[in-house]
């Protein structure tokens, strides 16, 4: 991507060059060697996220192997008032973990290690750096496995799922990571530890357990996890219908859901997103429908086939112009996968893409794409919808040209009417990717004056310095009243706030 947002590097500054000296030297005192980058060429891997629109070279980069590092860390820090940015694999898509120009971005790859699994008591004990997907894999031996499944499950990890609390296709029917989370390790901003949570139903005083899932790294370094497992489903089956429009596609999603069927997954892709997909994966979707939708229901054999007929009485009934049931496991894994490969196959649609991330009421899904059409149209921007149709969380991914003057620009101002569309139907702004860099401004869209403070005093309360990513999700009352000054961004409050 030729065009992106880098602010002046402060590699090279004059003023920094002494400090950074100076904590190269300290840190380098009970490190090794391995595990401080400080060479641009080694920092270069760790400027963006997945979300390359913005970049940033930190002032270094760390690798600790121990608990006891990273303390040692974070109190050097502390004391010296140096910005602290936590980073997993990198696969966010919100500019969470952009390095700040005058900090040290703590990796956590280095802690990769699954501690332990409980098969009696369905738990296991993870070290942030795990792979998510690696925690099923270790589990299946056991009949267990992990139920939160990003599309990037195989790469991203499960520290990086706690900061965003992503979710993934099956988080309808088992839930976010919030819900499969049952206690955090917690490394404090001045080098503490603390643990939160417990394996009992509900633990004495807050529920602070919740208060971290989702803080994007701003509240503490989250250095164990132990995370609830499931048994592995008896049987599973996919449905996979196919519209001629994709107003009626999002209406199906209302109708199932209506008549008491929670499926494990339910997920929609409009026809460009179809098209593309299937040249990538061939996973077995009619390239010739204007959507598709993607029901799977599991559970015991009984259980299964009269869902499954329900499911498919009901897409029938939809205006679905076919209705295909998976042959057998390797064909249902192969929809499955086909959706999780929908986001890279976007490659051969664009140079480059924009992928949003809010939620809505589900009855206002056939509206909600309506209008999302007429923005692109209004904006000369295609826009390809993948999403999570079951809970409401849409992905639309904006197609542009980077190497285009403006039209990056252009991009994000579609993406974030979008957004806020989304709070105006009902909604908000994220629903597994959080707010990051990307989403700080409409955050003044969503919550007023008196809210972000509110939000600001949690993180004084964990973080008084402000040094544990700072810039993210919350914006400062300046930024929000130069945003809130631009034409046409101030919602009414009861549209705000109608969150059913």
């Amino acid at each position: 991507m030729s065009q992106v947002h880098t602010p002046q590097p402060a590699f090279h500054d004059p003023s920094l060059v002494a400090a950074r000296t100076e904590l190269l030297r300290v840190l380098r005192t009970f490190l090794p060697d391995d595990a401080v980058l400080a060479q641009e060429e080694e920092l270069r891997p760790y400027e963006c996220d997945a979300l390359s629109a913005y970049r940033q070279l930190p002032l270094l980069v760390v690798l600790p192997r121990t608990l006891e590092e990273v303390r040692r860390i974070m109190r050097l820090c502390h004391e010296r008032d140096i910005p602290v940015v936590a980073r997993g694999a990198g696969t966010g898509v919100s500019g969470g973990a952009l390095p700040h120009a005058e900090g040290v971005l703590l990796s956590l790859a280095r802690f990769n290690r699954i501690l332990d699994i409980d098969r009696s008591g369905r738990t296991a004990r993870v070290q942030p750096g795990v792979r998510n997907l690696a925690i099923s894999e270790a589990a299946a031996p056991l009949g267990l496995y992990y139920a939160p499944d990003p599309s990037s499950q195989i790469a991203c990890t499960i520290g990086g799922n706690v900061a965003e609390n992503s979710g993934g296709v099956h988080c309808l029917k088992y839930g976010l990571t919030v819900h499969n989370v049952l206690a955090v390790k917690l490394v404090t901003v001045d080098g503490e530890l603390i643990e939160i949570g417990g394996q009992v139903l509900d633990a004495p005083g807050y529920d602070l357990l919740a208060l971290l899932i989702g803080s994007e790294g701003m509240l503490g370094v989250v250095v164990e996890v132990t995370i609830r497992l499931l048994p592995v489903p008896e049987q599973a089956q996919v449905v996979l219908a196919a519209y001629d429009d994709v107003e009626k596609g999002g209406q199906a999603v209302g109708d199932i859901i209506a008549a008491g069927i929670i499926p494990a997954g339910l997920e929609m892709m409009d026809g460009p997103a179809i098209a593309a997909t299937e040249a990538f994966v061939h996973a077995g979707y009619p390239t010739d429908a204007a959507a598709i939708l993607l029901c799977e229901v599991d559970g015991s054999e009984q259980e299964v086939a009269e869902h499954t007929a329900q499911v498919r009485e009901l897409l029938l009934a939809s205006g679905a112009t076919e209705v295909r049931t998976a042959r057998d496991n390797q064909e249902r894994l192969r929809f499955w996968q086909g959706r999780k490969a929908a986001f890279p196959a976007m490659g051969q649609l664009a140079p480059d893409y924009y992928c949003m991330d809010g939620t809505i009421p589900r009855r206002r899904l056939p509206e909600v794409l309506r209008r999302t059409t007429e923005l692109a149209e209004e904006y000369g921007l295609p826009v390809v919808n993948v999403f999570h149709a079951g809970d409401g969380n849409l992905h639309p991914l904006i197609l542009y040209d980077a190497n285009k003057p403006g039209e990056l620009e252009r991009t994000e101002e579609l993406g974030g009417k979008i957004l806020e569309l989304c709070v105006e139907v009902g909604g908000t702004i994220t629903g597994e990717h959080g707010v990051g860099i990307e989403k700080i401004r409409q955050m003044c869209f969503q919550f007023t004056k008196e809210e972000l403070e509110q939000f600001m005093a949690v993180k004084r309360a964990f973080d008084p310095k402000g040094l544990l990513n700072p810039g993210k999700g919350v914006p400062t009352p300046r930024r929000c009243s130069e945003y809130r000054e631009l034409p046409s961004r101030a919602p009414d409050r009861e549209h705000r706030h109608d969150h059913r």
